[in-house]
């Protein structure tokens, strides 16, 4: 991934360079940062995370699953009382709900994994050290012909180094 990448030691003149790339739309931004900063999440304006369809869709599967394997195995093994229906929903709610939560817990953790894409075997293009040390950066990947604005822009910004990522 072909790219510029821009070393910058204040975070209000990062925030500024990005949401001028973004205004431009010279190439898709990557930001390393110490710790998290809602600013850039602000000027990065992401969508709201997918997370929560995994867990939807988890919930789901595991309140069917409890209701399901609840009726099953009193079919199987039945305890006729009193003439009462041998599998009856009311007390297979609780199976139900425990199973929802524990299914419904189990995919929202792996759709967090899934979709940070952790665990990241190798580095990622443009990432300096010292960008864990106090630095914020910014990596445009962007076409060999916009470099040059690129640099432009991270530059009027105050980057204290700009330079061409491979």
């Amino acid at each position: 991934m072909q790219g510029v990448l821009a070393a910058f030691r204040e975070l209000d003149a990062a925030v500024h360079a990005i949401e001028e790339l973004r205004s431009k739309r010279l190439g898709d931004l990557t930001i390393y940062t110490p710790t998290p900063r809602h600013e850039f999440e602000d000027a990065l304006g992401h969508p709201s995370s997918g997370v929560r369809k995994f867990t939807l869709v988890g919930g789901l599967l595991g309140v069917t699953f409890g209701y399901w394997i609840a009726i099953w195995t009193s079919e199987y093994w039945p305890l006729i009382v009193g003439g009462k229906a041998i599998a009856s929903w009311i007390p297979y709610t609780i199976i139900g709900f425990e199973v929802m939560v524990l299914v419904g817990a189990l995919s929202t953790v792996f759709g967090m994994f899934y979709l940070a894409r952790i665990p990241r075997l190798t580095m990622t293009v443009g990432y300096d050290p010292r960008f864990s040390h106090g630095d914020y950066g910014i990596f445009v990947a962007a076409a060999p012909d916009k470099f040059s604005s690129v640099e432009e822009v991270l530059r009027r910004h105050g980057a204290a180094e700009v330079r061409g990522e491979r």
